[in-house]
């Protein structure tokens, strides 16, 4: 029997993908650290309150820039998720007892760092009658109460696409509302078990009816052909998406899903191109984009566009902005002449 390292036995997928050893990053997936005055403030905050962020935590490339722009991401629902992805680090479990003052304690760490945006994402939590909902919808409520002013996007399980679960979340009034389709229909089953496609576009379907600004994401390098990418990217569009992230796989473990491909900047720039030509209101695409990347900045533009005013406090959101793991700003600092 081989056992992970949660302690439990590994499952028959796991088993199969651990055959596969971890694959080697080319050269463009790199990045380079800048520290500027408010990450640095930011950082000292996170460490003289004890705080805990999505961005440290899962060491993420972009934290410098994010933090930058007082940006920070947080995990809600606890460390164990009920359903499995194939290219999730979050551990599959019995997750602990509901934290019903786990909004609050977010809340008060959004007020401690002086955000001026957070997302929130959390773990799907089927073992509650409501699917987690109220927390998610807590959560942002409670963001909101604490923080006149701050921005909020909230990345969601689907809730099976309960009528009720989802009006919850939805009168919670996110900034943006988002949910991750990830992949393409064909090796969708193979990749989130536990999830529907249809399903997955019915959620932002319903989002885009309630009124809210709404969210996406595609990852690229598990499987899919690029013909499959582009289908996939209209077919959130026509469910409703406003903004569109476009990344590429990183495997967490040899007990992951391997890296079918290394996608090229090249790649994501033409899938950029796509998604605006179809008419996306905001695109960030490169390999290192994670889908929270410049979550503020990309609902700014998607403010702009549909003409809605953007509150003085977010008023920099508005502003244009280069995304240093856009995958054309990428190709455009490698043609630069090297000094």
């Amino acid at each position: 029997m081989t056992i992970a390292p949660e302690g439990r036995r590994m499952l028959r997928v796991e088993a199969r993908n651990a055959e596969t050893p971890i694959e080697r990053k080319p050269e463009w997936i790199r990045t380079k650290a800048t520290m500027g005055p408010e990450y640095n403030e930011l950082k000292g905050l996170v460490k003289s309150g004890g705080l805990h962020t999505v961005c440290e935590e899962a060491g993420c490339p972009n934290i410098f820039e994010c933090w930058e722009d007082r940006e920070a991401t947080f995990l809600i629902g606890g460390a164990q998720c009920t359903r499995r992805c194939d290219f999730c680090q979050i551990d599959t479990g019995k997750p602990s007892p509901l934290d019903r003052m786990e909004p609050t304690k977010v809340a008060q760490s959004v007020q401690q760092m002086g955000l001026k945006y957070s997302t929130v994402t959390g773990v799907a939590r089927d073992d509650l009658a409501d699917g987690g909902a109220w927390l998610y919808a807590e959560t942002v409520r409670k963001i909101h109460e604490l923080n006149p002013g701050t921005g909020v996007e909230l990345l969601i399980p689907d809730f099976n696409a309960e009528p009720a679960q989802l009006a919850e979340v939805f009168s919670s009034r996110p900034e943006v509302l988002a949910h991750n389709v990830e992949t393409v229909p064909r090796i969708f089953k193979r990749i989130r078990p536990a999830f529907r496609y249809e399903r997955s576009l019915q959620v932002i379907t319903e989002a885009q009816k309630d009124g809210l600004v709404t969210k996406s994401n595609i990852i690229l390098g598990m499987g899919e052909t690029f013909d499959e990418a582009v289908q996939a990217l209209q077919d959130l569009h026509d469910a409703g998406c406003d903004l569109i992230t476009i990344t590429q796989y990183l495997r967490p473990s040899p007990r992951h899903h391997p890296v079918e491909r290394w996608v090229k900047p090249e790649e994501f720039v033409e899938l950029s191109d796509a998604a605006e030509e179809m008419g996306f209101l905001g695109v960030m695409s490169g390999p290192l984009v994670r889908s929270s990347y410049r979550a503020g900045r990309l609902w700014g533009q998607a403010m702009t566009r549909k003409g809605r005013a953007i509150p003085e406090a977010l008023a920099h959101l508005g502003e244009p902005m280069e995304a240093r793991q856009e995958a054309s700003t990428l190709l455009s600092r490698a043609a630069r002449p090297s000094c």
